[in-house]
C-alpha cells in the first residue's frame, strides 16, 4: 500500500479545497473553538479523553503569536466552564519560538498560568528536529516553575535515548511519538523496525523510571508491544495512557478502552486546518492512507 499512499499525496495539491476541507473532517474538529467543544464532548461521551490543539505554527510575527497565546488561554478557561475531560497541547512556533525564545517562554508561562488556575495539563509538542534542542530547552526551563506541563519525544531521532535519560531525572511527564516530519538519515532512524525497535526500548525506559508516558501511536505493533510491556511491569492504569489522532483507526481506540485502558485523542481545531492537513498527508504517506481508507470504507 506505501505506493498507493505516495499517490494519494502527490495528488492532494490538485483537490479543491472543498473537498479537502470534507477529508480533513475526519480528523479535525472544526474551524472554532465551539466545533472543538462538541468534538470533545461527544469524545467524553464515547469514555475518551482529549487534548485540544490550537492549529498554526512557523509564525512570524510577534502579534500572530500573542493571538496564539490568547486563543490558547481561552481554550483553557473553555474546558473549565464546559467540564470537559481534556487538557491542552502547543506548538511552540506558534508562541514565537523563531522570533525570539525568551519572548516564547513568556508566552508558555502565560499559558502554565492559566492551566494553573484550571486544574489542568499543557503538552508541549515536538516540531522537526530544527526545533528539538530549543524545545526543550524551553520545556526545562518553565518546568522548573510549573509542574503541569510535559512534552513530547519521537522515538525516530537519535538523540532521543540522551534526552529520555537527562529528563526522566527532571520527573518530566512525556507524550512518545515515532515522529512524523521528514528528516536525514543523520538525524533519524530511516526504517520502520528501527523505530518500532527504538520506541518500545524508550517507553520501556521512561515507565521504569515512573515516568507518567502518554503512548502516542496507531501502530498496532507498538500497541501490542505496549501492552506486553505494562503486564510484565505490572502497571496501574493510572500509569500511562494510549494517544492516537482524531478520527485515526477508531477501532483500535474503541478496542484499548473496551479493555479499560486510558485513550486520549489529539483534537485540532482552527482556521489554518488547510496547511495542517496537507502537511500531514506530505510529511507521512501512511496516514494519507489510514485517512483516506477509513473515509472511502464509511462512504462505501
Amino acid at each position: 500500500m506505501h505506493w498507493l499512499n505516495k499517490a494519494v499525496v502527490a495528488a492532494v495539491p490538485l483537490v479543491p479545497r472543498r473537498i479537502i476541507r470534507f477529508f480533513a473532517g475526519r480528523y479535525i474538529a472544526g474551524e472554532t473553538i465551539g466545533d472543538a467543544v462538541r468534538c470533545v464532548r461527544q469524545l467524553n461521551g464515547e469514555g475518551v479523553c482529549a487534548t485540544m490543539d490550537v492549529l498554526g505554527e512557523d509564525i512570524t510575527t510577534r502579534d500572530e503569536a500573542t493571538a496564539a497565546r490568547e486563543e490558547c488561554t481561552t481554550v483553557l478557561r473553555t474546558i473549565a466552564n464546559e467540564q470537559l475531560d481534556s487538557n491542552l497541547s502547543i506548538k511552540l512556533t506558534s508562541l514565537g519560538l523563531k522570533i525570539d525564545k525568551r519572548f516564547c517562554v513568556e508566552n508558555v508561562r502565560e499559558i502554565l498560568a492559566v492551566a494553573l488556575q484550571c486544574k489542568n495539563f499543557v503538552r508541549i509538542d515536538m516540531e522537526d528536529s530544527s526545533c528539538t534542542t530549543d524545545t526543550i530547552d524551553v520545556f526545562r526551563t518553565v518546568h522548573r516553575e510549573f509542574a503541569n506541563v510535559g512534552i513530547v519525544l519521537q522515538a525516530y531521532l537519535h538523540r532521543t535515548e540522551s534526552d529520555v535519560r537527562e529528563l526522566v531525572k527532571e520527573k518530566a511527564g512525556f507524550r512518545l511519538c515515532k515522529g512524523i516530519y521528514r528528516e536525514p538519515p543523520s538525524v533519524a532512524f530511516p526504517g520502520r523496525d528501527e523505530v518500532q525497535k527504538n520506541y518500545l526500548k524508550l517507553l520501556e525506559q521512561m515507565l521504569t523510571a515512573g515516568s507518567y508516558v502518554g503512548i502516542a501511536t496507531h501502530d498496532s505493533v507498538l500497541v501490542d508491544g505496549a501492552l506486553a510491556l505494562i503486564a510484565r511491569m505490572g502497571l496501574r492504569r493510572d500509569q500511562y495512557e494510549f494517544q492516537m489522532l482524531l478520527g485515526v483507526r477508531p477501532e483500535l481506540r474503541k478496542r484499548l478502552v473496551r479493555d479499560d485502558h486510558k485513550v486520549r485523542l489529539y483534537v485540532p481545531y482552527g482556521e489554518h486546518w488547510y496547511g495542517y492537513s496537507t502537511r500531514r498527508f506530505k510529511e507521512n504517506p501512511e496516514v494519507a492512507g489510514y485517512v483516506f481508507k477509513a473515509l472511502f470504507k464509511r462512504n462505501s
